[in-house]
């Protein structure tokens, strides 16, 4: 069964566009590089209610798949030292959710 993963940043207000630069110029090309791309579903920014977020949606074939694929991002440096470092101090807060999908409708 498959799993998804569903990670929420919430930035510190006024810090969305440097957020934004820092994906474009570093993180996602960090993410393709390793091929780390192929397991994500999409990138979102929230427009309303909880404004200042960013969120991403993984789809793994299990936990294992999942495990591996975070320990292979984490031990990027292209994507630790050139990506996270600069972007943590953008994050106020940061949320994962574990996902399954339900035995209806469509599924990504």
């Amino acid at each position: 069964m498959a799993l998804y993963e569903m990670r929420t940043y919430t930035l510190h207000v006024g810090k969305m566009g440097e957020a934004v630069k820092l994906y474009q110029q570093f993180g996602f090309p960090a993410l393709q590089k390793g091929g780390h791309d192929a397991k994500l579903v999409g990138y979102f920014q929230a427009d309303t209610g909880m404004i200042n977020q960013l969120v991403h949606i993984w789809k793994f074939d299990d936990d294992a798949d999942r495990r591996a694929h975070w320990a292979a991002v984490f031990a990027s440096s292209d994507f630790i030292d050139g990506f996270a470092a600069k972007f943590r101090p953008l994050v106020a807060t940061q949320e994962v959710k574990l996902l399954t999908a339900a035995p209806w409708g469509p599924h990504p």
